[in-house]
């Protein structure tokens, strides 16, 4: 692998330790870590990125996603509907997907964060229909060149005995269980600078049984791997947990080992003061979903709040059935907009925005070797071109979020261009956009 130096940036927004912002600066990058940072570097052999006119910042990380569900955007009769009843009307679909279906429709949703300036995403995929594997989507990290956080999702509990899905997509626990010990054994990588990294992520406390969400988390921790799942997204998910289980929904996390440092949840939207303490004392991670909140009506999260507090936030795009897109900057923006409506126009900075969708988001994920531009930190970084309509006339271009742009120009994982000049490099783009859409018509056909 080559030596990359990216020459005299306009600004860089490190997000080191001391939240550095840099002008002039040169990014030497070599065998996938950052080597140098400075002015007028030297680096003979190395491939020039030429950065003048560019904000540089870390690469962003999206910590919630369901990639599956890029097949399955703005469907009608989910348009509308809250949570609940948007599941109801989009899991007959899914069921009719299969490994073609869950390998394309992760490409292109990866693709789409890559544009948007993402080096590293998780993914909750908790559905296996006919005969799709987590390995699906791992085929299609690896084709498209971002750093992958899947994890191995499931549902147990069908319509027939009380949940919410259809039978045809549950699955038997102790098959579960062995599952996730299987894509571990074949995925995992605990070492630093790790391409791919597997989690344990039942969907949901109204899809899985208690047992199944004790044992997953023991399964966790004997393997070393992160816990992931819903919680308490909406006043239905509230509801639901009063009424089944008897207590609130951090409450039911605690009870059953989903608190720790290891343990990340999705969207948190109606967490109450109690809950938010126990998650920042037990470090546990919260993944803002503000877009697919919106659309679906939820609320929004009190992440002022939880920062305030101390609990570790990141963003996340949601599902693209949910969102409808998955631009992960256009998030970040959400999420400082949410807060102000919320709490104020101070309530939340651009520049505090940026943090979350970066280092906030990679200490969620348990990875301190990304989300900052600092020596020996992972070469994840992406190039904002601050010199078009988007941003001309800003006396702050850093401010990224204020104005734009919301398509990165360059964007480098581990040491590897994925994207130059705005276009993905790492496969064929086009083609895969058509094979999507064949497959979108042919299921709406089906439907």
């Amino acid at each position: 692998m080559p030596d990359i130096l990216i020459r005299n940036a306009q600004t860089v927004l490190t997000m080191d330790d001391n939240r550095r912002e840099l002008s002039g600066a040169d990014i030497h990058i070599r065998g996938g870590v950052i080597h140098a940072i400075g002015q007028r570097l030297h680096a003979p052999g190395a491939e020039m990125i030429e950065a003048g006119g560019c904000v540089v910042t870390p690469g962003l990380v999206n910590t919630h996603h369901h990639l599956y569900q890029t097949l399955t955007r703005a469907v009608p009769g989910g348009q509308d509907a809250l949570l609940f009843g948007w599941l109801k009307t989009l899991y007959p679909i899914w069921a009719k997907f299969g490994p073609e279906e869950m390998f394309v429709s992760a490409q292109i949703g990866l693709a789409e964060l890559a544009l948007s300036g993402c080096t590293l995403t998780s993914d909750h995929l908790y559905l296996f229909p006919n005969g799709s594997r987590l390995d699906d989507t791992i085929a299609a990290a690896s084709e498209v060149g971002l750093r992958f956080h899947p994890t191995r999702g499931a549902m147990s509990i069908g319509e027939s005995a009380g949940g919410l899905p259809p039978d045809s997509l549950v699955e038997r626990e102790a098959a579960i269980l062995e599952d996730c010990i299987r894509v571990i054994d074949a995925h995992h990588d605990a070492r630093e600078g790790a391409m791919v990294r597997v989690g344990v992520a039942p969907c949901s406390p109204f899809s899985v049984s208690r047992d199944l969400m004790r044992d997953a988390a023991i399964l966790a921790r004997d393997k070393g791997v992160m816990l992931h799942t819903h919680l308490a997204e909406n006043d239905e998910d509230i509801a639901y947990s009063e009424a089944m289980f008897g207590c609130r929904p951090g409450q039911y996390a605690e009870d059953l080992g989903w608190t720790g440092a290891d343990v990340w949840h999705a969207h948190c939207v109606k967490l109450d003061e109690a809950e938010m303490v126990l998650f920042a004392q037990s470090h546990t991670g919260v993944a803002h979903c503000p877009c697919s909140n919106c659309r679906l009506g939820s609320g929004i999260a009190p992440v002022r709040r939880m920062r305030d507090l101390g609990v570790k936030v990141g963003l996340g795009v949601d599902g693209s059935a949910s969102n409808d897109a998955g631009n992960l900057i256009a998030e970040a923006r959400q999420a400082m907009l949410l807060q102000r409506v919320a709490r104020g126009a101070d309530a939340m900075s651009a520049r505090e925005a940026l943090e979350i969708a970066t280092r906030g988001g990679a200490d969620v994920l348990g990875r301190p070797d990304c989300g900052r531009i600092a020596v020996g930190k992972r070469a994840d970084i992406a190039l904002w071109d601050v010199s078009g309509v988007e941003s001309a006339g800003s006396w702050d271009p850093a401010a990224l979020l204020l104005a734009g742009p919301t398509r990165v120009k360059h964007l480098i994982v581990e040491g590897r261009q994925i994207v130059r000049d705005g276009q993905v490099t790492s496969f064929d783009l086009d083609t895969a956009i058509s094979r999507q859409n064949a497959l979108a018509h042919r299921l709406a056909e089906r439907v």
